[in-house]
């Protein structure tokens, strides 16, 4: 069995040392060296270039370097073959920390701090305690659960909304379109961890921003067509946001012209908050393709009629 490595930011060395110390005999074939295409049988890639899977004709099954799969989603002639997300304790690990730095860099107004620096003000602010603040996590999913949780256990009241009804301890949850009004109302920080689907495509846009309380920030990790960027920087102007973290645009990578590089209310990262270990990850995949040959359900499977 023929596996096909494909990203542009992963190392395939490391990928390739992961699979092979689980799986020895493992035929790993590195783009654009692939071999005898008709040999490949599953594919680990992220952000593949259009038409790749198509070219494959023995392609039995899809394995996502990422948690997110709708790059692949809306491509064309997507063979129909089980399409994995990638689960792993690095992936919902490196995001938990990433939203909780993003968290705690407006609860301690490091914000505000460096607008003083650069107008050279010196001005103490005395720090609030993390349980007056309210974060408000949307999403409660493998990674938004674990962000959910390591905010509540940080100290902060922590709230979190989905599309159907969850229970996290130490924190407490609304869902669908009726619980989506008092979930934002009360949510000082928004965190974004939702899939993208079509009900969530441009859902963070000016409605959405003018339900959250005045000055609040948001932590946008979910996905970038979830953003109406004009009507987040509409909302930084007027002061109905305090601050924004955005680490997933609607293109990427973002253009050099796009006016969210500059605006002073925006924190940009380039679509870095959780990414794979491989020493971790590849017990997964290797456990997929060890399914795929005995014929057995893989794990993590897309269920492409919601996207996620």
């Amino acid at each position: 069995m023929a596996l096909l490595f494909y990203s542009q930011d992963d190392d395939p060395h490391a990928w390739g040392a992961a699979l092979r110390a689980l799986l020895p005999e493992l035929d790993l074939r590195i783009w654009p060296e692939i071999g005898d295409r008709r040999e490949i049988e599953a594919a680990l890639v992220w952000l593949p270039p259009p038409g790749l899977f198509a070219s494959l004709p023995g392609l039995r099954a899809i394995f996502s370097l990422g948690a997110g799969v709708d790059a692949m989603l809306g491509q064309e002639h997507l063979p129909d073959v089980p399409l994995c997300r990638l689960v792993d304790p690095s992936l919902t690990r490196t995001m938990a920390e990433f939203v909780l730095a993003q968290v705690l860099y407006y609860h301690r107004d490091l914000d505000l701090y460096a607008a003083q620096q650069q107008a050279a003000r010196w001005r103490l602010r005395l720090p609030q305690a993390a349980a007056s603040r309210t974060v408000g996590v949307m999403g409660l999913g493998e990674l938004g659960g674990a962000a959910a949780r390591l905010l509540a256990g940080h100290g902060f009241e922590v709230l979190g909304w989905s599309r159907t009804k969850r229970t996290i301890d130490g924190v407490r949850t609304f869902a669908g379109s009726a619980g989506l009004a008092p979930f934002l109302a009360r949510s000082e920080m928004l965190v974004c961890l939702l899939p993208l689907t079509a009900e969530t495509e441009g859902l963070l846009d000016a409605a959405l921003f003018a339900g959250l309380p005045a000055g609040a920030v948001l932590v946008h990790v979910g996905r970038g067509r979830q953003l109406v960027p004009a009507d987040l920087m509409a909302a930084l102007d007027t002061g109905q946001l305090r601050g924004a973290a955005i680490d997933v645009t609607p293109e990427e990578p973002l253009p050099a012209d796009d006016p969210l590089w500059r605006h002073p209310g925006v924190r940009l990262t380039p679509h870095v908050a959780s990414y794979a270990q491989p020493a971790t990850a590849a017990a997964t995949v290797v456990e997929n393709l060890l399914r795929l040959r005995r014929g057995e359900p893989l794990l993590a499977v897309v269920d492409r009629s919601r996207g996620y």
